[in-house]
């Protein structure tokens, strides 16, 4: 059995694995079969006409998965905009209009389209994805295509589900693991969980609960610098300081942009008090209570309550350049603030099986509270276009003070961002017998989902109105800058008057409630053999959006802290929506023998619509602005057709997988923000459609007794297929109901360029071709089981945005948080070899063996650019027992 069980744990997509539920295998050279409920009811993953990349528990152990970055490491067709843990978006598919940083993703960021899952518990978040550790695992299950018939909006592009163990009455059970990894240029990492299940009462209660604490050291330096501002820092047209005329600035340089100056003798900062090596270590600690109790011998409740508490310190990402422009090495930056991302879950789960006459019932109910906090370096903004504004006074341009001399204050700047989210769902399913020609399952679906976000950027180094100061300015000195509040007749979330530095604020409460009703009916045309399916989803969203939108533009020059003009009132704006649907899937699925199943699939996905902060007048011509960001935005919809095939050929020692599929995105939810052409704000819209074609296929290989083959690839075609543009929304505008063709900035007027791109062009995450392979051989050595396992993954080229966004390439200083960059292909390895003793195992783990530093995002998410690298080569050594 031994052997047989190592097919399944090398397998990324694999069909086949250890797993509760599977079947075991007939002899010891066949491989097992992994048993699946990604259509809500338990049958053979090769049953199930959609393609699911499944990986048990076993698995996840022996090849050192734990977090979601692991899962992504060896599953193609599945991308991360990877700011670092729990930071960013899961794209699959190459479903992706782009990644971006997570400041304020809270209250701006478009809704995720691939759902996450803990057990039945949905963990999704715009920009944040819940970086759930996965200790005491049964499986997780990557779903691939819409799924919204059955898991709803958050599934249009598919589906993530981490599926716990339960409890057993079978006897007083456990594992104890703990693992030491040496990181190359980096610090070393530490882990240590435990199982253990204990039966209560004989046949009629049970207990489980999992412990953990993993600490992963860190690899990025950040090294020594100084900040000194630049003739060349985008906001000098601000101050409107010209060169003298023997073409120097007062500080004896050239001038840069358009010929602009800053400011002689500019405060120069630096980074001292927090220059550190491996600056970014994560620890996950958590632990996990389920009680299973027998009510009787057809109904049973299972209750489970989570928690988590992942502490991310310092920043992941790497910058090719310093803050002054320094050409840095591998594995290093300079930021210059304390930067952290404290992230906390707890969820309550209740489950009740049970069966009504010959119906299964199931009842699902869940509660999860998370916590957010995080503050990170934004320095470099105060090169941005609008940085000077927030930091110097004086000058002819704009400025604060204008008129007076100008001066400039320190560049520091971070931002912070404190989140809540939480969620309430309750779903009831009944399903029919699985033996039954007309099969069905019906459901009804109760959703609250609601998050409260305080985000303050801080690079306000304007002195603020504190007395003396405000009475200086009143009698004509320095200008000082009022401190913030959110506006005081709005809903906040955090109330009273902003730090020193803060220069623009949001205090947004957002949040839909859900009802759906859903259901899926299978009938065997020809038993055995052709089976038809159709079913689909209603749904109702009712959304709504509250809070305030603060800024130092708001009346805040020489008036006492706290006495701005009130910011944006979004109370007043009575932000609500409601979005009703329904979304179909259909299939035909032929047996053609009892180990080959042909299929088609007919999907459809969606995911909710949103709110914009405000309503702003951008991109300005001849005077006249444009256009008006619009306060809401659509839902965006996805339609999936699929073909595929499922096969065991050779006695079961060969298990392929096949699958092609067109999909059409339509109306894509676009995030718009370019200071360089007028958009200061960031919005969204519905943009561009995107057709995606690609093909997939997985594979096990048993080639002798105890050797394992198995793979998976996708190739990947996404193309954008029509250019719809910005239309011209100001009716006093000439040039209203047009597209927007031109724009005046700084005196000059240039074109401006299409937002949504043109036909043709290439979608972001969506690399061409994706791919994995890895081997294992396990052996008898006198009692001891020893194995070695190979891997390799290879991710192809691919941007971080659409080809519509403006190029990072060459750029120095970026003009928006959103440039595109090309990511370049890589290839990864890793390697394994341990023994097997009764009931210990002891394991050597070397993840990245070649120790690439790829690029997993590379962006301007910070106003500079930054790589996010691979984690460097770990060498790990892992022990463990169970009873």
């Amino acid at each position: 059995m031994a052997s047989v069980s190592a097919l399944a744990l090398a397998i990324p997509g694999s069909a086949w694995a250890e797993d509760v539920g599977s079947t075991p295998a007939a002899r010891s050279d066949q491989i097992e079969e992994i048993v699946v409920t990604a259509q809500r009811r338990t049958e053979s993953l090769q049953k199930v006409p959609m393609t699911i990349q499944a990986y048990s528990g076993a698995a996840l152990a022996k090849y050192n998965i734990a977090t979601f970055e692991d899962v992504r490491r060896i599953t193609p067709n599945v991308a991360f905009s990877n700011n670092g843990p729990g930071q960013g978006e899961i794209f699959i598919r190459g479903l992706s209009a782009g990644g971006a940083g997570t400041q304020g993703s809270g209250s701006i960021g478009t809704f995720p389209n691939v759902a996450v899952y803990l057990d039945d518990q949905s963990m999704q978040f715009p920009g944040r994805n819940a970086d759930i550790f996965m200790a005491d695992m049964e499986r997780v299950e990557v779903l691939e295509g819409p799924q919204g018939t059955l898991f709803g909006g958050g599934a249009q592009a598919g589906a993530i589900r981490y599926i716990t163990n339960k409890p057993q009455f079978g006897g007083l059970s456990g594992s104890i693991d703990a693992s030491y990894g040496l990181t190359t240029g980096g610090a070393p990492n530490t882990s240590l969980s435990a199982t253990f299940n204990v039966p209560i009462i004989a046949d009629k209660l049970a207990v489980r609960a999992v412990v953990y604490n993993d600490r992963r050291g860190g690899y990025i330096d950040n090294v020594y610098s100084t900040f000194t501002r630049s003739n060349n820092d985008l906001g000098n047209y601000t101050l409107g300081i010209r060169p003298n005329n023997t073409g120097l600035c007062p500080n004896g340089l050239a001038p840069g942009r358009a010929g602009y100056c800053t400011v002689g003798n500019a405060p120069q900062i630096n980074n001292s008090s927090v220059a550190a090596k491996d600056q970014n270590p994560v620890t996950y600690q958590g632990v996990r209570l389920s009680a299973l109790y027998q009510i009787d011998e057809d109904w049973n409740a299972l209750v489970t309550q989570s928690f988590q508490h992942m502490d991310a310190q310092g920043v992941f990402f790497e910058t090719p350049t310093g803050a002054d422009f320094q050409p840095l090495q591998r594995m290093q930056t300079t930021t210059f603030s304390p930067a952290y991302n404290i992230d906390k879950f707890s969820n309550t789960a209740l489950t009740i099986n049970g069966k009504i006459d010959q119906l299964k019932v199931v009842y699902t109910g869940s509660y999860m509270v998370r916590n957010v906090s995080q503050q990170m370096d934004y320095t470099n903004y105060s090169r941005a276009p609008y940085g000077v504004y927030y930091q110097c006074t004086g000058g002819t341009n704009y400025a604060f003070g204008a008129g007076k001399p100008a001066t400039c204050y320190a560049p520091t700047a971070n931002w912070q961002d404190t989140v809540r989210n939480t969620h309430l769902t309750n779903e009831l399913r009944i399903s029919s017998p699985s033996e039954w020609r007309l099969r069905f399952i019906v459901g009804g679906f109760v959703e609250q989902f609601k998050i409260y976000d305080a985000m303050n950027f801080n690079y306000k180094t304007i002195p603020s109105c504190n007395p003396a100061n405000l009475a200086s300015a009143l009698a004509g000195g320095a200008t000082c800058l009022a401190n913030l509040r959110p506006n005081p007749a709005s809903t906040v979330y955090f109330g009273g008057v902003r730090g020193d530095n803060t220069a623009f604020g949001q205090d947004i409460q957002r949040g839909y409630d859900q009802l759906a009703v859903f259901g899926s009916f299978d009938f065997d045309i020809i038993p055995d053999k052709l089976t038809v399916t159709a079913g689909g989803r209603y749904f109702r969203y009712t959304q709504r959006q509250t809070g305030s939108v603060f800024s130092s533009f708001d009346g805040c020059v020489n008036v006492a802290n706290g006495n701005c003009t009130p910011g944006n009132n979004l109370d007043a704006k009575n932000l609500r929506s409601v979005y009703t649907g329904f979304r179909g899937r259909a299939n035909v699925t032929y047996q053609v023998t009892p180990d080959t199943m042909l299929y088609y699939t007919f999907s459809e996905g969606f995911r909710p619509g949103g709110f914009n902060r405000s309503s702003n007048q951008r991109a300005r011509l001849n005077g006249v602005f444009q256009f008006a960001t619009p306060l809401t935005y659509e839902p965006d919809n996805l339609t999936n057709h699929e073909i595929g095939l499922k096969t065991s050929l050779f006695d079961r020692k060969l298990i392929l997988n096949l699958t092609a599929y067109y999909m059409i995105w339509d109306s894509v939810q676009f995030g718009l923000f370019n200071p360089a052409v007028g958009f200061n704000y960031a919005f969204t819209m519905n943009g561009p459609s995107y057709h995606n074609k690609g093909i997939e296929a997985q594979f096990t290989a048993k080639l002798a007794p105890g050797l394992t083959l198995s793979g998976a690839g996708a190739y990947n075609r996404n193309r954008q297929s029509n250019s719809p543009c910005l239309i011209n929304n100001n009716p006093a505008s000439p040039g209203v109901g047009k597209c927007i063709t031109q724009f005046t900035s700084q005196g000059v007027t240039a074109p401006f360029a299409n937002p949504f791109g043109e036909v043709g062009g290439v979608g972001a995450f969506s690399p061409e071709f994706q791919g994995s392979l890895q081997g294992r051989y396990e052996w008898m050595v006198g009692s001891n089981l020893a194995h070695i396992a190979v891997g390799m993954t290879h991710v192809g080229k691919m941007f971080n945005q659409p080809s519509s966004y403006t190029s990072g390439a060459g750029v120095l200083i970026p003009t928006s948080t959103l440039l595109r960059y090309e990511q370049p292909a890589y290839t990864t390895f890793d390697l394994s070899v341990g023994l097997t003793r009764d009931n210990w195992r002891a394991e050597v783990f070397v993840s990245n063996l070649t120790n690439s530093q790829a690029s997993t995002f590379t962006s301007a998410a910070q106003y500079i650019k930054m790589q996010t690298p691979l984690r460097p080569r770990v060498i790990s050594f892992r022990v463990g027992t169970s009873f």
